[in-house]
């Protein structure tokens, strides 16, 4: 059983930059993957972003590719989400999750694990 709690979200004005952190607690293996999913005012929840825990290999969403950067620290078991240039359409809840199986699946059916979301809100 995995325990997920996200923190860093805030305000920030159009094209400033913020760092999400993700800490988990109980055992993480090198074949879970871990990963970011965000839901806007009235939209379906959608992936962001996903990184293998074991290889630190990364996945992105199209919509965040070159503004949004995964990374995990073993050591501290913890998984954060570094985002730069900030548009208003990222303004939503961002979702820490995790899956056992070592695959990347952009559908957050499969994710078994889930944080309780820090809320990102991004002014113009």
């Amino acid at each position: 059983q995995v325990q997920l709690i996200e923190s860093g979200g805030g305000l920030v004005q159009a094209g400033g930059s913020l760092r999400l952190s993700c800490a988990a607690s109980g055992r993480t293996t090198r074949d879970y993957v871990m990963a970011w999913f965000r839901q806007g005012p009235g939209k379906e929840r959608e992936f962001v972003s996903a990184i293998y825990w074991g290889s630190g290999r990364t996945y992105y969403a199209d919509s965040v590719k070159g503004r949004f950067t995964i990374s995990r620290d073993n050591a501290k078991n913890t998984v954060w989400l570094q985002i730069n240039s900030l548009k208003a359409e990222d303004t939503a809840v961002y979702y820490c999750a995790a899956k056992h199986t070592a695959i990347i699946n952009t559908s957050p059916t499969y994710y078994a694990y889930w944080g309780q979301g820090t809320q990102v809100t991004v002014s113009s």
